[in-house]
């Protein structure tokens, strides 16, 4: 049990699962007690942390997706339900398409594309196949991965950007159409997280980032995960098509 919320019993899977958030999510829900399928493409990442919280004594295992591609996403979910039996909650974190900064005429069409499809379309296909797992056995909640780029502009990362508030419109869409069928669905929009990317970046780099922070500090993958567990379990049960940001204070002014 992590900070009193229990996840005992529950199943659950997420995706993007092999490091940074994806991977402190599966840890923490491990840790709150959920069984945990995680997914990824990166197989040897992945078995190093389901090895990681098998040897915590949490119960994990390996699926190893491409989250663009919908035979893969459907036998992703499949297998979670054969291990678990039940589908009790989803992350759908993975993300990807990123491209370096530059004015919107001259992002490469393929480059916009990419985005989408493995951002915006990759969380689609998650809910697609989740949501019926999710029905069968009376329910669930889902989770779903944007940024503060998913509520206002950044300049020179149009298909970032784009991908990303299309997901927190989906995800409110979702949300209403299956609030009645007791599945809630939650968006979280982090700011600045020192994961694998911000770790590329010089000590100056990143408190020229932390600067602009109003807690003056970057975020850690633990906190969003934390935030997840919270958004998964009955404390969060009147929660669902909301937008949670995890960014500092960035959006409050």
């Amino acid at each position: 049990m992590r900070n009193g919320v229990s996840l005992s019993g529950k199943a659950a899977l997420i995706t993007g699962a092999s490091r940074g958030i994806g991977a402190a999510a599966g840890r923490a829900l491990a840790a709150a007690g959920a069984r945990v399928a995680l997914a990824a493409r990166d197989e040897a990442a992945l078995a190093a942390v389901v090895l990681d919280i098998n040897q915590a004594g949490g119960q994990a295992l390996a699926v190893p997706t491409d989250v663009a591609d919908p035979a893969a996403v459907e036998r992703m979910v499949e297998q979670t339900v054969a291990a678990f039996g039940r589908l009790d909650i989803a992350f759908n974190n993975a993300a990807g398409g990123g491209n370096r900064p530059m004015p919107l005429a001259d992002i490469p069409i393929d480059a916009y594309d990419h985005a989408l499809l493995v951002n915006l379309r990759g969380v689609f296909l998650g809910m697609k196949y989740e949501i019926p797992a999710m029905l069968r056995t009376g329910g669930g909640a889902i989770v779903n991965m944007a940024s503060t780029a998913g509520v206002q502009g950044v300049p020179g990362i149009g298909a970032y950007v784009a991908s990303k508030h299309g997901i927190v419109g989906l995800t409110r869409t979702a949300a209403l159409d299956y609030a009645q069928r007791n599945v809630r669905i939650n968006v979280v929009v982090p700011g600045p997280i020192f994961t694998h990317h911000l770790e590329r970046l010089t000590e100056q780099q990143r408190e020229q980032i932390a600067a602009h922070v109003p807690l003056r500090r970057l975020g850690r993958t633990e906190e969003v995960a934390a935030a997840v567990v919270w958004l998964c379990s009955d404390e969060a049960s009147f929660i669902t098509g909301a937008t949670i940001p995890i960014d500092g204070g960035r959006l409050a002014g």
